[in-house]
Order: structure tokens, then sequence, then C-alpha cells
């Protein structure tokens, strides 16, 4: 759905009248400098830029749309026009602006009135998105301790000037949907999106018990499994924990995008394992799995479908099943826009593997299939279980009886990458606080893991095989 508006100089007065309507209904695409008919006519260069902050910073104030929305306008070019391009997504909370609810019919944007209407339509937001159950005995101290604090961090490092980043945490969980209110019930709290993304293993179980996520690789024994890895721990280090899993047992090819140098393998399944965790339809008991054969890696995800069949980059119609969850995921830098993660898998695919034969099945169950190619001719596979995640993990597990936190992880393959690195650089690269990783450090160090050599400035760490 597309809503052409002209805005020369100015905001459109009925602009978020659409984008209440498109937040309340499936979704679109708002071109601003573009007539009724279609035709190009442009946004003032000098305050195009100015109309682009002006429109994010009204969607994230509740008294311009409420529940607020954060949107991200871009400026593109088109037959010598700047136009401003506004993609909304749809919404899994129901908006309304100046007052009232909007919806979308063919014929536009159109007000809903009455209590019976709206009470239609606040229903057929709650029957499509899990994600909003309320718990109202789910509390903060039910988090994993510093999970909120990352988070944050990690929006303030990859967006520094999100409108986020100056509410408190309270704000915080309602502007990103993750506590709200039920007005029909009057029940107030965490929402499932909230209990997923930063819930303590123990309480995701006892209020989802069949939760878990299996990663596995299949190489040479074919009826079970070389390695396993069972996850029940919440969004974020389950994350952390499928891309360390991928690292460990295939090889990176890099390329180069421009004059950026570009690991195929980190973007190709940065993508698929955000896409896997944040369109799970989590009410449903069919597991979550990431598996590795010879000649390809399956993921498989419970949906809950609004098409049946092959989805091609051609088209992609972008739905989000979790979209508080998936919002959280793309602020954080963990995923792109949506629609755009799947582009880019294929963009990246036959760089990698020599494949452009990426499936991906939209249906009950979701379905990815990433063809492998020759890359375990081409590699030592046996090779691939002994990098240095399973390295230090079993150095760790000689000298302190346990294998690398999270934390751990993430500081060594940042120091696999650039040694030099101080503990600022990794606080900034990974998201926790300076003073978590010299804790860190310092314990990777006692244990052997690490050792530092020369001072502490102009000195390197070095991983200890």
């Amino acid at each position: 759905m597309v809503e052409f508006k002209k805005a020369s100089s100015e905001l459109p007065k009925n602009l978020f009248e659409t984008v209440c309507a498109f937040l309340n209904r499936n979704g679109g695409t708002i071109l601003l400098g573009v007539s009724d008919e279609g035709k190009a006519l442009g946004v003032e260069e000098n305050t195009a830029e100015q109309l682009c902050k002006d429109l994010a910073n009204l969607s994230n104030n509740p008294n311009k749309i409420n529940p607020s929305f954060l949107l991200h306008p871009s400026i593109v070019e088109v037959e010598g026009k700047l136009l401003i391009y506004v993609y909304v997504p749809i919404s899994s909370q129901v908006h309304k602006t100046t007052d009232n609810y909007f919806d979308r019919s063919v014929d536009g944007d159109y007000v809903v009135k009455g209590s019976s209407k709206i009470s239609e339509l606040y229903f057929r937001k709650s029957s499509n998105y899990s994600e909003n159950q309320i718990y109202p005995h789910l509390f903060e101290s039910d988090f994993d301790e510093g999970i909120v604090d990352r988070v944050r961090k990690l929006i303030r490092i990859n967006r520094p000037n999100h409108p986020w980043n100056e509410l408190d945490d309270h704000e915080f969980f309602q502007t990103s949907g993750l506590y709200r209110k039920d007005i029909g019930s009057g029940m107030k709290g965490f929402t499932l999106s909230a209990l997923l993304l930063f819930g303590k293993p123990e309480i995701i179980g006892s209020a989802i018990p069949h939760y878990k996520i299996d990663a596995l690789i299949k190489l040479k024994d074919k009826e079970r499994y070389d390695d396993r890895i069972n996850i029940r721990s919440n969004l974020i280090s389950a994350y952390d924990l499928l891309m360390q899993f991928i690292e460990k047992h295939l090889p990176d090819k890099f390329h180069l995008e421009g004059d950026q140098r570009v690991s195929l393998r980190d973007t190709i399944f940065r993508e698929l394992i955000a896409n896997m965790l944040m369109h799970r339809e989590y009410t449903n008991a069919f597991p979550s799995s990431l598996i590795i054969y010879p000649n390809r890696v399956e993921l498989i995800n419970a949906n809950k479908a609004f098409f049946s069949g092959p989805i091609t980059p051609k088209d992609i119609i972008p739905y989000p099943k979790n979209p508080n969850i998936a919002q959280i995921f793309t602020q954080i830098g963990r995923s792109e826009e949506l629609g755009t993660g799947i582009k880019k898998v294929f963009k990246f695919s036959k760089a990698y593997s020599g494949s452009e034969n990426i499936e991906f099945i939209d249906g009950d169950v979701f379905t990815s299939i990433l063809p492998l190619g020759d890359l375990f001719n081409d590699f030592d596979s046996d090779g691939f279980t002994e990098k240095v995640g399973e390295k230090v993990g079993e150095k760790v597990g000689e000298k302190v009886g346990e294998n690398l936190t999270p934390n751990q992880t993430m500081i060594i393959r940042s120091l696999t990458k650039n040694k030099y690195l101080s503990a600022k650089a990794i606080s900034e690269e990974i998201g926790i606080s300076a003073r978590k990783v010299e804790e860190n450090l310092s314990k990777l160090k006692k244990s052997g893991v690490i050792q530092r050599i020369g001072p502490a400035k102009g000195g390197y760490w070095n991983i200890i095989n």
C-alpha cells in the first residue's frame, strides 16, 4: 500500500492520519513530495533533512500519535527530485492521533467511530500478536541481570541520536511496547515480548514450558549429531549463542563491498538467525532449530503465516510476526529494516557458497535453507570445531570448571579480530560496561586463557591456544 503526499517545505497536516491508519491496518509506504497522480514534485533541498527529523520526533511524541511509534524517514532522489520515503509497518498496538482512531480502506483513511468498531479494532490486534500477552506478575527482577542496560547501551552505540536514549527505563518499556495496558480489561504489565527478550531462563520456562532452540551439526554422525547446543535463554543471549555456534562450525569468507571488507558468513547468518528469532510464533510448541548439514543449513520455526509458499526477493511482502521484538532487534543493529534482510542473504549467498538456490518457505512452519555448495570440501571440516571458541571453552573448563560466559565469548571474539583493543573499545563494540569488560579480562587472564603482552598502553592481548 502506497500513499502519495505533497510536501515541498512542511509536513502535510493529515500525514499522521495516514501513519495511524497504516499502523492499525497492514502497514504501507508514504512518499512525501509526490502529487496524488504519482508525479514527483520534490521536497525543497534546504528543508528535506529537517522534515525527516521533525517526522521522526513527532512519531515518538504520544501527543501526536498514541501510543508513539518511532519511524525512520529517509531522503531518496527520483527524476532529479528529492522525496522523503517513510515505511510504516503494521503495528501490534492500536494507535490514534488527535484523539481519533484511523483505519484504511481502498478509498483511503477513515475515522473509526463508535465503541463497537473501536473494540473490533482492538480485538483484531490482540488476536494477531501473541507477543502482546500481558503478564501482570512479571517484574524487572525476573529479567537477566544487566540485560536491559546492555540493550539500551547497544541502542546508544548503534543510534546515538535515538529518542529512546532520553527515556528512563519505564518510559523505554512503554514506548517500545514491552509494557502496556489493555483498555478492555484494565490489566497492565510487561508483555510476552519483554519476557522473551529479557527474561531469566527459569522464568521464561515457567510461562512457556515448550520454549527452546536447538542448534546441531550433522557432518559425520548423520543419525544423531556431531555437536549440539540446547538454548533456553532469552532472545538477546540466544542470538549470541547461535552466532557463536555458526562461527565455531562454519568457515568464513571475506568480500569487498566498495572499500569495506565484509564477513560473508556473519552478514548472512546475522539475518537468518535474527529472522528466526524475531518472527517465531512462541505460543506454538513446535521447536525452533538450526541444523548444519554437509551441503546446507536449515533454520525452522513455528510461524503465523500471511502467505503460503516460497518467497523470492521480487515478491517479499514484509509482515512482522512480532513487531515489538523485531523493533528491538533493529534498534540494536542485529537486523535490517523489515524485508531487506532476506534480500541481503540472496545478495551475498553466491559469493559465500557459490549457489543462489536459497529457499525461504512461508507457512505454518517457516523454513530457511541456505546451500553450502563445496564449502566443506574447500575447508578442513575437522578444523571448524577447533577454533578459538572451543579451545578457549576447554581451557576455561579445565581452569575454572565452566565454559565461557556469553560476555567472555564476545570479548574473545573481539580480541581475535583485533588484539590491540582496550577495555573501553571492547565495551563500545559489544555493548557492556567497561567495568564488566575489565572484570572478565581479569578472569580470563587468571584462567590462563589470555595474557597481556607489553604495557597497559601500547601492549596487546594474546589468546593462548
